[in-house]
């Protein structure tokens, strides 16, 4: 049985045909892109603000459609060239006390923090305190892992195995919380094993950039926090945006809470006080100001910062390729897209930058969902006013 239902978005409507059997396949994939795409009323016309306007329906009515049916709970952002075409919010930033989110709400971005820690290193980097070549025991002599470097750490290519797995073996105190330091010494006393020899192939490796945030605050004498603040945050003018800190949380004006998909309230534990590879809290605007400092050189040289996007995983030529901190994968017309998944306890996120038209994807949510996070679908939805248009010069 077939049946349609309606989305009103901003005084236009686009009817979209479900189909029961197929729907949850749909969701998730071109097909239904290419349903929104054929049913919405695009007309294919002319100017860059009837584009932006397009395409911002089409994200709306995206959207509406993942909140209503697939329980899409947060904030999200889309720019081009630094201009904002869509800003909108869905759902609670509480949802037992129905509190609204904000565009200003801050998230805990998870495993984007990873950008992050490669652009203070490459920081590092371009101010001559370290090279990528260098070795971990150059900085930690008692390091029990011989001839893991940098490179290996940042690329996911050291062999380290997954703290989150071996760490409840020696940390005995679950109510207290491991941090960069008692990780270190955990790997220094018992030295668990590598899953393999280093830059013998790809594993993705939290444990790896828990170690660069270790070299980042022993080259600079401060903490990864405060190195991120004074060199990162602060210059970009990113005011929401911290290293998970219980007072900053407390202080924020627009905070959230995290959940399970089950929507039972997600707990903070002993992992959580890991940070390099997860921790920064942040708001779709803040993010916005972090994609547009990447085309300038505000904070390394832009030839340090193409290191970050080249694809280090040689046995790995896939679209999950890995640089710096970033995923990589290339469309089928040859343009880089460079993105960064993230999830921690109640909160996922995703950011998504085209480098060629310098388009932004910034997806924040409290909520457990992966409804979102088909790259190409969104990609696909920010050209489909450039592909109305070629259809409608065929005509």
């Amino acid at each position: 049985m077939r049946e349609m239902f309606l989305i009103d978005t901003h005084k236009y409507s686009y009817i979209i045909i479900k189909n029961n059997e197929r729907y949850q396949d749909a969701m998730n994939s071109t097909f239904f892109f290419l349903i929104l795409l054929w049913y919405s009323a695009g007309n294919g016309q002319g100017s860059a603000s009837q584009e932006s306007s397009e395409i911002a329906l089409r994200m709306d009515s995206l959207f509406q459609v993942l909140s209503a049916r697939e329980g899409f709970n947060g904030n999200v952002l889309i720019a081009k060239a630094g201009k904002v075409i869509y800003k909108k919010t869905f759902g609670y930033a509480d949802l037992k006390l129905k509190t609204p989110l904000n565009i200003k709400s801050v998230f805990q971005i998870g495993s984007i923090t990873k950008q992050f820690t490669a652009m203070a290193i490459m920081m590092l980097h371009d101010e001559g305190k370290l090279n990528f070549t260098d070795p971990v025991q150059l900085f930690f002599p008692k390091f029990p892992y011989n001839n893991i470097t940098i490179h290996q750490l940042l690329s996911h290519r050291s062999g380290l195995p997954e703290y989150m797995r071996f760490a409840k073996r020696y940390w005995k105190n679950n109510k207290k919380p491991m941090r960069n330091t008692d990780l270190m010494n955990i790997m220094i006393e018992y030295r668990p094993t590598l899953v393999f020899a280093p830059d013998e192939e790809y594993y993705y490796s939290n444990t790896g950039y828990v170690v660069l945030a270790c070299i980042i605050e022993h080259v600079s004498g401060i903490s990864y926090s405060a190195f991120l603040e004074k060199h990162i945050f602060k210059p970009l003018g990113m005011k929401m945006s911290f290293v998970s800190n219980k007072k900053k949380i407390e202080d924020v004006k627009y905070p959230t809470v995290g959940y399970k998909q089950n929507k039972r309230r997600a707990t903070e534990d002993y992992l959580s006080g890991t940070v390099g590879d997860k921790g920064i809290y942040s708001t779709v605007e803040d993010m916005l100001k972090w994609d547009q400092c990447l085309y300038t050189e505000k904070l390394v040289r832009q030839s340090t910062l193409q290191e970050a996007f080249t694809p280090f995983s040689y046995d790995k030529q896939n679209e999950k390729n890995y640089g710096y901190g970033w995923r990589i994968e290339t469309s089928n017309n040859g343009d880089k897209i460079v993105y960064h998944a993230g999830w921690w306890r109640g909160y996922s996120s995703l950011f998504v930058r085209r480098l060629a038209d310098k388009s932004v994807v910034i997806i924040l949510c409290n909520k457990v969902n992966t409804s979102y996070e088909d790259v190409d679908l969104l990609m696909s939805i920010i050209d489909s006013s450039k592909q109305d248009s070629a259809i409608s010069d065929s005509d």
